[in-house]
């Protein structure tokens, strides 16, 4: 089998960003092409998807002022903080591409290019997982974000055009406040493309975030486990000199793991602090669109919106356990060391290194939360009591 490169990981972040015009980041096998077409494409992404989040919290203003379609504009908010979520890893990315970029070219660097040191590192192990994770998720956002696109239309062909059962009508994937009549006339159509376009971007926006982050961690996690693997396997010599530069080497790439880790919380921080904020927010509101009654084909919609919204959050609290679990595994490998007939300033250096470990690195949220699987129970807790007080709301009014 050929030896893989370091791009195999990222696939399909990279194909998600470049259908919104975005190039994440630069290394040294892969400079900067500027684009036309590109910046074209980004630019017009963006227009786009703010000109329909106005009209959407435009709507939403509206009914609540007016005391209108309330339920309606709960859905609507969902859709709103679908789209914050978006916009705001597309323009986390955009802008801290100069320290992105400093990331990969450190793994770059790092990565195994011989069969040899892939077979070492296991690296096609770490390469499957996150390939089959990577196609799972963007697959299932895919199948979101054209199932709300195209359900209206989809509607519309089946019930009106082909069974005839019931009036549908032509109408739009989203609510949203539009100053003028709409209905029945070409303008129709040129929302519908808007809407579609805004929608799509939204989702390539998160998913190829999403996915980046999860091939970065997933390369930092296979590098802390050889590391960890290398510490445990290592036949001492118990001349210190010789065992001192072998330590010397360890504590070397455990401060660079180290470091890609907090680079990582860096670029990715706010970013994971704001979308699990909407995301709570987004799950309650679908959450209680589905206990007040919907008719079966919206209830399929909401549960799919429901799902892939938990779906996001555990994929990011997972990625966030296993670099934990990886970084504090270093801890374990030095004490299973076979270190018994080393030199005593070996075995005094080496309580060092575990001392260090048992600090593990962490996926963080700012300095405010940090990702583990336990922090999807948190998200759960909060969606509850999110969804009691919207209930409650909801019934008084």
């Amino acid at each position: 089998m050929p030896t893989a490169k370091m791009d195999s990981f990222l696939k399909y972040a990279n194909f998600f960003y470049t259908a919104v015009g975005i190039e994440p980041y630069t290394r040294l096998s892969r400079p900067s092409v500027p684009s036309l077409w590109i910046s074209l494409v980004f630019w017009a992404n963006i227009i786009n998807l703010s000109l329909v989040l106005l009209g959407e919290t435009v709507y939403v203003l509206v009914s609540f002022a007016t005391g209108e379609n309330i339920v309606e504009s709960i859905m609507v908010m969902s859709y709103i903080g679908f789209v914050l979520v978006g916009m705001n890893k597309m323009a986390f990315v955009w802008w801290k591409k100069s320290s992105l970029s400093g990331i990969m070219q450190q793994l770059e660097e790092l990565f195994p290019r011989t069969k040899a040191e892939q077979a070492a590192y296991q690296l096609d192990t770490y390469l499957a997982s996150c390939s089959r994770l990577s196609l799972t998720f963007s697959l299932l956002y895919s199948v979101l974000i054209w199932t709300y696109n195209l359900f209206n239309i989809a509607q519309y062909l089946v019930y009106e055009l082909w069974l005839g059962t019931r009036i549908v009508g032509l109408t739009l994937p989203y609510m949203m406040y539009i100053p003028w009549r709409w209905q029945g006339n070409w303008s129709y159509y040129l929302l519908l493309f808007s809407q579609n376009f805004a929608g799509y971007t939204s989702a390539a926006g998160q998913v190829s975030t999403d996915l980046l982050l999860c091939a970065v961690a997933t390369l930092i996690i296979m590098h802390y486990d050889y590391l960890g693997r290398l510490i445990e396997l290592q036949k001492l010599s118990g001349d210190w000199s010789q065992d001192a530069r072998f330590l010397a080497q360890v504590v070397q790439y455990h401060e660079r793991l180290l470091s890609l880790s907090a680079e990582l919380n860096e670029i990715f921080g706010v970013p994971l602090l704001l979308n699990f904020l909407i995301s709570s927010f987004v799950i309650c509101f679908v959450g209680f669109q589905m206990t007040i009654g919907v008719p079966p084909d919206l209830m399929i919609k909401l549960l799919l919106f429901l799902v892939s919204s938990l779906c996001q959050v555990y994929l990011i609290c997972h990625h966030g356990q296993l670099i934990a679990d990886a970084s504090s595994g270093i801890a374990l490998a030095a004490y299973k060391q076979d270190w018994s007939y080393a030199d005593v300033r070996y075995r005094r250096t080496l309580t060092f290194i575990i001392a260090r470990a048992q600090k593990p690195a962490f996926l963080k949220a700012t300095v405010f939360m940090q990702i583990t699987r336990g922090t999807m129970t948190e998200v759960s807790s909060s969606v509850r009591i999110l969804n009691a007080y919207t209930q409650r709301v909801y019934l008084m009014r």
